[in-house]
């Protein structure tokens, strides 16, 4: 409730106008401080926290509950009502709630009413938190798992108190992490979404949850749920990341660490799928440790002009698949002169010897860096790594 509210009271502030917010079954929900305008229907609603019956019917008449963006509804003296400014907060085609504004004194502008549909996937995001989770208290949950993942132990304890988390059972956490490059509202929104619908199925697993502003976190008890149950879940396309399992709550923050490390690496390893337990990570558990700057200098030298690409994932395979000539002109389905001539350049203008086994240990660790950190982005993965 504190982040409606909060929502609310900005949006008001910004637009200069008194707001009211209603669910989807106009409830008042939120209202912001009265100043300007104001007719009974509006006092009553704050009042009784719900519209008169004979006032929801008429605005049903108008359309609010089909409108899917703005709508001015004109006012009825007869039922003491002003004219208004309803936007629909929306998603997925589900109708979530309202955002109502008095439309007089003077009328709302259409830039004013442009920025309040703007608002709508924050709202959207506050109101199906606040009106589908269960068990705990929503907002008292948020805070619990968010201390949680902090690593504050007293946040397990409140948790298994609340009858939220069997005191005796082993956690795990995974991470999934949406494809999409920008996280949004509306993103946050889908996660969301796709987290509670999974834990009213798994509700024999004790699952908690958080979304944060770039991925969701699903925690259960016992060993992790099939990554293809949360994959089917999300609404958008994600990458999952999957930490080992710790004997009680309290630890889950280290299983949360490895399942965003692991979620972060699958993102930036193609070859790696959808999905990545930490356990099974190899070179990269290590790598994501690294600092990305340490680089083979002769690597850095190539990676600097993107004409050299061809070279690094030709050098890439070979150093997969163990030095082995036949396989990686097989795996490029590249002739052996070809092969042997591309080799040659990277030892060339890498100033390096690929006979020399601490050089190609030095070059492979390199590469797999770079991929973490962006810097190599070939075009096609010939191997898992």
């Amino acid at each position: 409730m504190a982040d409606l509210q909060r929502i609310v009271d900005e949006l008001a502030a910004r637009l200069d106008r008194p707001l009211l917010l209603e669910d989807h079954v106009q409830r008042v929900v939120a209202y912001s401080e009265q100043s300007g305008a104001m007719d009974d229907i509006r006092r009553d609603s704050i009042l009784r926290r719900h519209t008169a019956p004979e006032v929801r019917r008429w605005l049903r008449a108008a359309g609010i509950h089909e409108a899917t963006g703005p709508l001015r509804t004109e006012g009825a003296p007869h039922l003491g009502l002003l004219p208004r400014v309803c936007v629909p907060v929306r998603h997925s085609d589900g109708l979530l709630g309202f955002l109502w504004f008095i439309d007089a004194d003077p009328p709302m502008s259409g830039a004013h009413v442009g920025e309040a549909a703007a608002a709508t996937p924050a709202v959207a995001v506050a109101l199906f938190h606040e009106s589908l989770a269960s068990g705990l208290a929503s907002h008292r949950e948020l805070e619990a798992v968010t201390g949680l993942l902090l690593g504050e132990r007293d946040a397990a304890t409140q948790l298994i108190e609340a009858g939220a988390f069997p005191q005796a059972q082993p956690v795990t956490v995974q991470v999934a992490r949406p494809r999409t490059a920008e996280p949004t509202d509306a993103l946050r929104l889908a996660l969301e979404q796709g987290l509670l619908a999974l834990r009213r199925r798994l509700s024999g697993h004790h699952p908690l949850h958080l979304v944060r502003y770039d991925h969701a976190v699903l925690l259960t008890a016992g060993p992790p749920v099939p990554a293809d149950d949360l994959h089917a879940a999300m609404p958008v396309p994600v990458v999952v990341g999957v930490g080992r399992s710790r004997p009680a709550l309290a630890e889950a923050a280290g299983s949360y660490q490895e399942a965003r490390h692991a979620a972060e690496v699958t993102a930036r390893v193609p070859g790696l799928g959808r999905t990545a337990e930490w356990a099974r990570l190899g070179v990269y558990r290590m790598l994501t440790q690294l600092p990305d700057q340490e680089l083979h200098p002769g690597l850095e030298r190539l990676l600097a002009d993107a004409q050299y690409l061809p070279l690094l994932e030709t050098l890439e395979t070979y150093l997969d698949l163990a030095g082995s000539a036949v396989a990686t002109s097989r795996a490029l389905r590249l002739h052996r002169t070809s092969l042997y001539y591309r080799l040659q350049r990277v030892e060339e203008l890498a100033r390096t010897d690929l006979k020399d086994g601490g050089e190609r240990l030095a070059l492979h660790l390199s590469l797999k860096l770079a991929r973490l950190s962006g810097r190599y982005l070939p075009r096609d993965s010939h191997s898992a790594s």
